[in-house]
């Protein structure tokens, strides 16, 4: 591990302005404070000395180098702080606002940098040791939304102190701080097109001791409302200060007194009947138990159903095998003419099925082949002796046909004869 010895440089701006920014990058202690914006700028030029061949400083060498930051023992930074590096040519940033809950907690930052030509890498460790201050929270804060900025232009200490200048001259604080940066890519914003250097816009909040000046409340005049409602500019007196360099959207400005915003408090709901009390926090058994025989319970489980099963069988069996009435009581209970004439249509039923097996029936003609397929000779009927059927031919034989009608026929003299 290589680390430096220089300071964190504080960057002031016209005397009351504070924001503190960092160039350095090897393991060492830094230590923001509450409600100021923190920049920590990781610059590769250093990082290059760390790979083979280790060439000096200076070096024409342009080695492409990433970085990966991470709270130490967990995969992520805190909530508070935030990274960007736009490409692995660029240097990286740590930035963020530190909270009052932070203040006394040493947060160990590991940085990780990857050389993306020698695939080697490199580890710093930095510490962020979060200081209270008196000033914190600043009663009056404002947020300006930039347009044509990116997050780690406005990061650069030269052009937020350019853009904290141009605040200080309409507003008029004693104090005034950087409190946040925030990208519009993180407030729902759209990645802009990649034509005419257009910029994705980046949310500045400032904070001041002072109540806001009449400029910065001219835009929630009803003239400028009805303005930004039509999606028109509104007319602000002081923007000639800021279109040099900083183009301002107006119509998204925030201007907040938190001596006047009512706290919420969050309360507990009543438990209903669908909400389980509160036991507290969950105490797992001891790991010394005494063991416990579920030999009973098996019993009980399975010896019920059993029990149950056989006295359901026993029932069923005596009442199918033992609780039969039988033919003769049935016949006995049954009148006798009532017998007979049961037994007459048993009996004259029995006789038409063997009558109708027996009786010979010839096939229908249209059913039958007239000639022999292949021999050509005609071919007679058959008859098989085991035909059964009980329907009537479609059609009869000739044969049957001159036996059962007679056609009588005229002779030429007019008379009928026998």
């Amino acid at each position: 591990m290589r680390s430096t010895m220089s300071a964190a440089a504080a960057v002031a701006w016209l005397g009351t302005v504070v924001t503190i920014l960092s160039r350095s990058h090897a393991d060492r202690n830094v230590y923001p404070s509450a409600g100021v914006l923190f920049v920590h700028v990781l610059e590769r030029e250093y990082f290059k000395g760390e790979f083979p061949p280790y060439p000096k400083s200076g070096d024409a060498s342009n080695d492409p180098i990433t970085f990966n930051t991470n709270l130490m023992g967990y995969p992520d930074r805190p909530g508070w702080l935030r990274y960007i590096q736009r490409t692995p040519l660029s240097d990286g940033v740590l930035y963020g606002s530190p909270t009052a809950e932070h203040v006394g907690k040493p947060t160990v930052i590991e940085i990780t940098a990857y050389n993306r030509r020698t695939f080697e890498t490199a580890r710093h460790n930095l510490v962020i040791n979060i200081m209270a201050t008196e000033e914190f929270p600043l009663p009056y804060q404002a947020e300006f939304y930039i347009k044509n900025m990116n997050v780690e232009e406005m990061l650069a200490s030269e052009v937020l102190g350019d853009f904290l200048g141009a605040v200080k001259n309409v507003w008029q604080p004693e104090r005034l701080n950087a409190i946040n940066i925030t990208s519009a890519l993180d407030r729902g914003g759209r990645v802009p097109l990649p034509i005419n250097n257009l910029k994705e816009g980046v949310y500045v909040m400032v904070g001041a001791d002072v109540p806001f000046s009449s400029c910065l409340r001219e835009v929630e005049s009803p003239h400028n409302q009805l303005r930004c409602s039509q999606e028109m500019e509104p007319a602000i007196s002081c923007d000639k200060k800021f279109r040099a360099q900083f183009h301002i959207d107006w119509c998204k400005i925030s201007l907040v007194d938190i001596n006047k915003v009512v706290p919420v408090y969050i309360t507990r709901p009543d438990p209903g009947t669908g909400i389980l009390p509160d036991f507290g926090e969950y105490k797992p058994p001891s790991e010394f138990l005494k063991s416990r025989d579920y030999f009973s319970d098996f019993l009980v489980t399975l010896g019920v159903p059993s029990a149950v099963a056989v006295v359901l069988f026993f029932i069923l069996g005596y009442t199918m095998c033992f609780r039969r009435e039988g033919v003769e009581k049935r016949n006995m209970q049954t009148p006798d003419i009532q017998l007979v004439h049961h037994s007459s249509i048993q009996k004259s039923s029995k006789e038409l099925r063997s009558m109708s097996k027996n009786r010979e029936i010839s096939w229908p003609l249209s059913t039958l082949p007239v000639f022999n397929p292949v021999s050509g000779e005609v071919v007679p009927p058959i008859h098989p002796d085991n035909y059964e059927t009980t329907s009537m031919p479609l059609m009869q034989t000739q044969a049957n046909l001159q036996n059962q009608i007679t056609i009588p026929q005229q002779r030429p003299s007019g008379k009928w004869y026998s």
